[in-house]
């Protein structure tokens, strides 16, 4: 059994009720999903309240295949405040079923830093994806209905569709396919694909939303392809948007569960960050804006993808103003950076470790671009030595950033006090709102320029000829006013996943541009993006198992 899953599991949880009764949540606001889960209603929102309370963000360097804990310090880090007498909450995504099935394993922390119940998260949970999954498949459905029998008179060109279904796994074998053989009463003949759950852009809309009126009119707005004079067709001509919100009017709730401490976390919502916003929802941040006096949130991957995405998409967006960003790093990451093979990040190597820190203070660079002050923690891990921890924090003390270790997965709230004390500081000291990297009546193109020279650090931006046809179809559409969500590769501030470090002299290359127009966004594509990933050679799956009492083991 994994050492995570046997912490989480040797944790007797508290009652929901008593646990959201932390927060002032009555026990008849909660819908209650068994003893240890419920659901809270949209109507404890209070903007006035949240003006009043504090939003920090934890991101993190470019992390190495395995990630870099940023579930793990978040939660950690929630912990730390709660021990210090501050009244925290977290405010974290859902897990993926492929991640937990493949090669990385589950998303609810790590060691003595974990939210509960493990197992109930990592698997099915509320039913939240499984609702978005539904969601986006009706759509698809009712696309392959109006192409059969044309019954709205939207002459639909099957050559033209761009929605896709979707599947809550990694399953490399449905990336591409033909859909409506077997004759006419198939249906039309087409090609198509799945793309993995998290991927698709009612998962995103879920994300954005306010509420469900909002959620109806995004719905609506999504581009589903066009028609024989090529003419944009919309979900809402499909009459689509009722339906699918019938089947998110429970998905739209956010989920309250705990700490290993027992402190409040809303997990809501689940968007990777190299091809989507990358953060939990913005209804789920603004109920634990409006019940606690701290929250603390992640978004995903590198500050360059989730961080840059939180504040210039979703803050924008919901009117939030993060004052504090907590950047995580690990000795291991910045040896792998400095040029240290894989296989070779848990021997001691403080000159690799040195050479890394380029990656750490590029990320450091942008976020006090934002206008936000970062506060760096030191993830440890039981092979760094004092002379690596050394390194770093002499480094940051040089710069005049706080480096604080974060010992949250060894000693849960014990070992993020030191964390939580200098984020609130950096709290007491903040002066102002953040800045976005862009204005969001720029053209789109100026855009993405901003978002590549100054987050990224290339020399230019160049597109395609399909990526500069699909520019002049925006433009055409109206939809310039929109924010961009670039996707683009984890393992590197280029496009280019070879080049650790902080690259210079590169330029990115847009190769072509997707429209969520319901999400309210542009998703210009650099790179090759993998929206169904497939199963390793060795997947997690094959070690997990449950006995005859439903004790799950495998879990990580």
């Amino acid at each position: 059994m994994n050492i995570d899953l046997q912490i989480a599991q040797s944790v007797t949880p508290k009652p929901i009720r008593e646990v959201a009764g932390k927060l002032g949540i009555q026990e008849d606001a909660l819908e209650l999903y068994g003893k240890y889960k419920a659901k809270v209603p949209l109507s404890l929102i209070d903007d006035d309240k949240i003006k009043q309370h504090h939003l920090i963000l934890v991101t993190a360097i470019t992390p190495t295949p395995a990630g870099e804990g940023k579930t793990t310090v978040s939660i950690g880090l929630t912990e730390g405040l709660n021990k210090i007498g501050k009244k925290a909450a977290a405010a974290l995504r859902e897990p993926s079923l492929g991640p937990v099935f493949g090669i990385k394993g589950g998303a609810t922390g790590g060691g003595h830093s974990q939210v509960i119940p493990m197992e109930d998260i990592n698997l099915h949970f509320t039913g939240d994806f499984s609702a978005v999954e539904k969601a986006n498949n009706l759509l698809a459905a009712l696309i392959d209905n109006e192409l059969h029998h044309n019954s709205l008179g939207l002459n639909l060109d099957q050559r033209q569709i761009l929605w896709k279904r979707v599947m809550d796994m990694n399953d490399r074998a449905l990336r591409q396919n033909v859909l409506g053989l077997g004759g006419k009463p198939n249906g039309v003949p087409r090609e198509g694909g799945f793309d993995i759950t998290a991927a698709s852009e009612i998962m995103a809309i879920l994300c954005m939303s306010k509420d469900m009126t909002d959620m109806k009119e995004r719905f609506g707005n999504i581009l589903v392809g066009f028609n024989r004079s090529n003419e944009p067709v919309y979900a809402r001509q499909l009459k689509a948007p009722g339906a699918m919100a019938a089947l998110m009017k429970d998905a739209i709730k956010p989920n309250i569960v705990q700490t290993l401490e027992h402190n409040p976390v809303f997990i809501h919502g689940g968007p990777f960050a190299n091809i989507a916003q990358g953060t939990n929802s913005i209804i789920a941040t603004k109920t634990a804006l409006t019940l606690a006096d701290y929250v603390v949130t992640e978004a995903g991957f590198g500050a360059d993808l989730g961080a840059e995405k939180f504040l210039d998409i979703k803050c924008t967006a919901a009117g939030l103003n993060p004052e504090a960003v907590v950047i995580v790093a690990t000795i291991r990451a910045l040896k792998y950076h400095g040029g240290v093979a894989l296989a070779d990040l848990s021997a001691p190597n403080a000159d690799a470790v040195k050479a890394g820190l380029p990656n750490l203070a590029k990320h450091i660079e942008n976020i006090q671009g934002f206008g936000v002050q970062p506060i760096v923690a030191i993830n440890k891990f039981a092979f760094d030595t004092l002379e690596e921890i050394a390194v770093v924090q002499s480094y940051c003390d040089a710069i005049g950033i706080r480096a604080v270790e974060s010992d949250g997965w060894a000693k849960g709230g014990d070992g993020t006090k030191d964390l939580a004390k200098a984020v609130v500081e950096v709290i007491d000291q903040s002066n102002g709102a953040f800045t976005p990297t862009y204005d969001q009546q720029d053209e789109i193109p100026t855009k993405i320029e901003k978002v590549a020279t100054k987050i990224y650090g290339a020399d230019s931006v160049e597109y395609t000829a399909k990526a500069r046809k699909e520019l002049r179809k925006i433009q055409k559409l109206g939809l310039e006013h929109l924010p961009v969500c670039v996707a683009k590769t984890q393992k590197s501030f280029s496009d280019n996943p070879k080049l650790k470090g902080r690259p210079t002299g590169f330029n990115i290359t847009v190769k072509e541009i997707e429209i969520a127009a319901g999400a309210g966004f542009i998703i210009p594509i650099t790179g090759t993006m993998m929206r169904m990933p497939g199963l390793p050679k060795i997947p997690a799956a094959q070690n997990i198992d449950v006995d005859d009492n439903g004790d799950i083991t495998g879990l990580f």
